[in-house]
């Protein structure tokens, strides 16, 4: 079966500082708070999909870091539905210096299961440039403490923000690789209209990354997470009218993630010399092997390689196995 999230967000509510790229009214796409009455409304419309088991999720802000008698009132909702087996848990997200022992005690008694942190960057001066307000000592305590209560710890980093270079974004994975989180999200900067970095971009003060930029560094960052057993949950936002109407600059695009597996495997290819080879991949990911309209196959062709495709579903999903031929 498969498994999901009851998301219900809470922008803003509880932030203690303004980050330099966040408006988290435009990437939730909602303005009002939820009360315990929407989160009963967002879980019944949810649990009426039966092919699917559900995390509830309090998403888009600083969870931990709201009035606590409303945070209790929204988990005590949510709770009835883990205490009744209709969801298996709760997950939230917040903010490195939001985490402490008496809200991991509160969490833990409402059912909460899986805690993901926005670290962002393991780069203090980058954080402080984007008005983070937290240093990457507080990710690291607040990781590991999170951990010690045996919650999932999930891990947000972001590329292409203003300071930031591939080579800190790297350095980054590698920081974040060492504190063990079960799931990571990778956020390609997204510059969107009223935030401090629109502000530098006007002021040609920042370049943002484009999607290009940021789909050649994940794919360097994709294989060393995967390859530390870390599952990538989320490459790039999702899809929203209102980051499209909002969006000035940056690295956004609908199918980011398809692009940047596309890419993976088209590098798996070009790190061998031009000859004929025989390109084995598993059904699920045929199209992202041979790019969006082909693209993959026509540069391949114009860089001397000729290629041969042939599905086999023994190859992982997102992988290929190449054969020379002759």
């Amino acid at each position: 079966m498969k498994k999901g999230n009851i998301s219900i967000f809470v922008p803003h509510l509880g932030c203690p500082c303004h980050c330099s790229f966040c408006n988290q009214n435009t990437i939730t796409g909602r303005q009002e708070q939820p009360t315990a009455q929407d989160v009963e409304n967002t879980v019944a419309a949810a649990l009426k999909r039966r092919d699917y088991e559900y995390e509830i999720a309090f998403f888009g802000g600083s969870f931990t870091a709201i009035d606590r008698d409303y945070m209790t009132l929204l988990l005590k909702t949510a709770y009835r539905y883990v205490e009744n087996g209709s969801v298996n848990g709760i997950r939230i997200s917040t903010r490195p210096d939001c985490i402490d022992s008496d809200v991991l005690d509160l969490l833990k008694k409402y059912g909460v299961t899986s805690i993901e942190l926005g670290a962002q960057s393991m780069d203090d001066e980058v954080l402080d440039a984007n008005l983070r307000g937290h240093t990457a000592q507080d990710v690291v305590n607040a990781s590991r403490l999170i951990k010690s209560y045996g919650f999932e710890l999930g891990l947000q980093m972001m590329t292409g923000l203003y300071k930031d270079t591939d080579e800190k974004a790297i350095e980054t994975a590698r920081k974040i690789i060492e504190l063990e989180p079960a799931t990571v999200r990778i956020y390609p900067t997204v510059v969107l209209k009223g935030t401090y970095l629109a502000k530098l971009y006007d002021d040609k003060m920042y370049k943002p990354q484009t999607v290009d930029d940021a789909a050649a560094l994940c794919t360097v960052l994709l294989p060393m997470f995967e390859n530390a057993g870390i599952k990538i949950i989320r490459l790039g936002l999702h899809s929203s009218e209102d980051i499209k109407k909002n969006m000035v600059a940056g690295a956004f695009h609908d199918s980011f993630g398809e692009i940047v597996k596309s890419r993976f495997m088209l590098n798996k290819i070009l790190n061998l010399p031009p000859d004929d080879y025989e390109i084995f991949v598993n059904s699920k990911s045929l199209s992202k092997a041979k790019g969006n309209q082909k693209r993959n196959v026509y540069f391949l062709m114009e860089k001397g390689y000729n290629v041969k495709f042939t599905v086999d579903n023994t190859v992982d999903i997102d992988d290929i196995r190449i054969v020379k031929r002759g």
